[in-house]
């Protein structure tokens, strides 16, 4: 059962960064890829500016329940699209008090 929920979790946020980044003009017409797994997301795909790789990662941290952001999207100017995660350790900090 906890496996199914963890799923039903994963594909809610997904969902919600998805509709996030069709609704804002920035990113809704890039080719970017949104994976979520344990509440980490994962972000891909090749914009034309920073500004943008730097949109798409601020909406993607906005849903609740997101744990934080593998943002893997290349850019000009941006770091290399390494294995850095950025992590809420706020809400994890939350969730541990409850």
């Amino acid at each position: 059962m906890a496996q199914s929920l963890k799923y039903s979790t994963d594909e809610k946020l997904r969902a919600a960064i998805l509709a996030q980044f069709a609704a804002d003009e920035r990113v809704a017409h890039e080719n970017l890829r949104v994976g979520v797994s344990k509440g980490i997301v994962h972000l891909a795909g090749a914009v034309s500016s920073i500004e943008i790789r730097t949109a798409a990662a601020d909406l993607a941290s906005k849903p609740p329940n997101v744990r934080g952001v593998v943002n893997r999207i290349e850019a000009p100017g941006a770091p290399s699209p390494g294995r850095t995660i950025h992590l809420n350790l706020s809400n994890e900090k939350e969730n541990i008090d409850q």
